[in-house]
């Protein structure tokens, strides 16, 4: 198969994302990030007499489709941010790959450009940091240069296997056979999506030489490596994705659980004490928590970024963590119901009852919690990922702007309306929002929510993250008619974001059954543009939803905080209390409050009712199905007395855990 690339690795031209009134976009769209008027940012002038020195800081967020580069100032604005798209490759079905050549370049580019259009002097940058998709990314340890993960000659510079890349579905079926004990901290069982899977697919066929060269970082961290030069790791990276296991956690000696690595076939890992995943804390290798300091700006890195050498460079994260950093500390009111009683309302402990949701094509779910919370179906609890001795959970829906693209891609009335909605110059989803305010109106219908009272969607097209963590798990109607006209696109579209609040709503329910003590959520990314959604996640969820400042940039904007958590650092490298950055540098965000009608929050009760019985009822069913197509597998002498369903014959019924592995090839 030819390996042409699933998005072309030449330069686009860089775009300005960031504004207090951002301009629309369309929800989900996965590599779309958008024009956004950046008018508003007044730069600095280091030579301005009035005010002639500022400090400022860089945060780096990579994700699938553009790497992005923000700088804030001592007060926390953002001052600049540009975005540059990076290649992204799929040589064949469920691969996915990119290069940190090229990602490098991006970056690069980026930071030069917004010291160049917003006139910064370079001189004034106080330290940097990284966050990036949780992809693997492989070098060599003898030449510190890229090892290819293309198969099979592996000769090209594509070493990133992308987080969403499904290869390793017999790897992660074996890993999770073994039922070891550090699977518990990641949710039951290991995702295909995590990198330790990814590093035993590329071990059973890469040339044995090769793969004995090789060595292994999280993207995060590789990026934080081609910084600074040197080995750190971070907690967030090799805790949330690799299988690692803070000392002193469960009887953790070392992190990496040796006896784990030999029993799946990466006993070669092992080793030099792990020197090829980074190391022992103490012995060879050094563990630090979200933004403390693990270095300074090499000369080479710092001629290529133009920068000057020496900027402290902090400990990187995964997007979504960073996206919690840019999120749970706006400056809100809120009242009392959503906050911890015992705190002041800007205590780092309020951040127990936050729930950062990053939302855009798919959703991750993050809270902080005190203690260790194990929620089946959610992710961890994983120590010091952000703040040293608190605990964090990952949860997630796998297609929420996917889903609702999807939803609207495939109804008969798509092309027609959008259309229309390009004739008003408006994006297909700020026109249905409309038209559904205009169906309420013609109706006299009390609530946008009445039009959707007799139409129930179960949305999980692309499997289960959270909670149920099942791939298999697949949507259903409950009202279809023949309508196909406007007014029945506008009601499914309304029923697909209802369905997104009352799963996210069972998440929360979940999470907090569990121990967790959710009362709010903060959301980013571009799903906040939308009112009739946020207005139903608060409704639905009956807790307040946040929408930050910097709706396209709270997770750059969470970096960039790394990055002055790493400046803080004294000479023994102590740094600043990441809370106490957050704090005094989150700006103020906008709160959406569940409705006040008693009636819709009895229908929404209702709603949510039908909703866990098309949940649940699913499961039942397909277990019913099973147990009689099992008689067959009896009568043809099937070796272990079942036929297997056919969707569980692939992907879907090895790798588990995750993502619905039949991805749109998107977040």
């Amino acid at each position: 198969m030819s390996t042409l690339p699933y998005r072309q690795p030449y330069r686009q031209p860089s775009r300005q994302m960031v504004s207090k009134h951002p301009s629309n976009s369309s929800c989900g769209d996965f590599f779309s990030t958008g024009e956004i008027d950046m008018s508003f940012l007044q730069s600095t002038d280091p030579h301005n007499e009035l005010n002639p020195h500022m400090d400022h800081y860089i945060g780096i967020d990579v994700g699938t489709g553009s790497a992005r580069a923000c700088i804030i100032d001592h007060k926390g604005d953002i001052v600049g941010l540009a975005s540059e798209n990076i290649g992204l490759w799929q040589p064949e079905q469920g691969y996915y790959e990119q290069s940190t050549n090229d990602i490098w370049r991006c970056i690069c580019t980026s930071v030069q450009r917004i010291l160049n259009q917003h006139n910064i002097d370079a001189g004034t940058i106080r330290g940097m940091a990284f966050d990036a998709t949780c992809s693997l990314a492989v070098f060599s340890h003898d030449t510190d240069e890229p090892v290819s993960v293309t198969g099979p000659k592996f000769d090209n510079d594509r070493n990133i296997v992308l987080w969403l890349d499904h290869r390793p579905v017999e790897e992660t079926a074996k890993i999770n056979a073994t039922k070891h004990n550090l699977l518990r901290y990641v949710g039951g069982t290991m995702s295909i999506e995590m990198e330790i899977p990814k590093v035993l697919w590329l071990k059973n066929h890469m040339p044995k030489e090769l793969f004995d060269r090789c060595k292994f970082y999280d993207l995060a961290d590789a990026l934080t490596h081609m910084a600074t030069g040197n080995e750190d790791r971070s907690f967030c990276s090799t805790v949330c994705k690799q299988g690692y296991v803070p000392i002193g956690v469960d009887g953790s000696v070392k992190g990496w659980q040796g006896d784990f690595l030999e029993e799946i076939g990466l006993g070669d890992l092992v080793k030099d004490d792990f020197s090829r995943l980074g190391g022992v804390t103490g012995q060879n290798g050094q563990w630090r928590s979200a933004g403390e300091k693990c270095g300074v700006l090499s000369k080479k890195a710092a001629a290529e970024l133009g920068l000057p050498a020496g900027i402290a460079v902090g400990s990187g994260v995964i997007d979504a963590y960073a996206g919690w950093v840019g999120t749970v500390g706006a400056k809100v009111k809120l009242d009392s119901s959503a906050l911890h009683p015992d705190h002041a309302h800007n205590d780092r402990r309020q951040a127990f009852t936050r729930l950062a949701a990053v939302a855009g094509t798919s959703t991750c779910h993050c809270a902080m919690s005190p203690e260790p919370n194990f929620v089946k179906g959610v992710w961890g609890p994983y120590r010091d990922v952000l703040i040293p001795g608190y605990w964090m959970a990952e949860g997630g829906q796998s297609a929420t702007g996917e889903l609702l693209k999807h939803v609207l891609e495939s109804h008969p009335a798509f092309q027609q309306v959008l259309s229309i909605a390009e004739s008003y110059n408006m994006n297909i989803y700020d026109y249905l929002n409309e038209h559904l305010k205009e169906m309420r109106t013609k109706q006299n219908a009390p609530t946008v929510s009445y039009l959707g009272r007799h139409f129930f969607f179960y949305g999980d097209l692309f499997g289960n993250r959270s909670p149920i963590a099942d791939p298999r798990m697949t949507g259903s109607v409950i009202g279809l008619s023949s309508d196909k006209s406007q007014d029945g696109l506008a009601l499914y579209y309304y029923a697909t974001m209802e369905f997104i609040a009352l799963q996210t709503h069972q998440i929360i329910e979940t999470m907090n059954a569990s121990g967790h003590q959710i009362k709010s959520i903060f959301m980013s990314g571009s799903q906040c543009q939308n009112a009739i959604l946020m207005s139903l996640m608060a409704s639905a969820c009956g807790m307040p939803v946040l929408i930050p400042q910097y709706v396209h940039a709270a997770v750059a904007h969470g970096a960039a905080m790394l990055g002055a958590k790493a400046a803080s650092a004294d000479k023994e490298g102590k740094t600043e209390p990441l809370w106490d950055i957050m704090d005094r540098m989150s700006k103020p965000g906008r709160a959406v409050v569940p409705t006040t009608d008693p009636t819709e929050k009895e229908l929404l009760k209702v709603k949510y009712k039908v909703f866990l019985e098309q949940c649940e009822g699913q499961q039942q069913y397909r277990r019913d199905v099973d147990d009689v197509v099992a008689k067959w597998g009896k009568a043809s002498n099937e070796p272990n007395g079942t036929v297997k369903p056919k969707a569980e014959q692939g992907e879907k019924g090895k790798a588990g855990g995750g993502m619905n592995t039949m991805l749109p090839g998107t977040v």
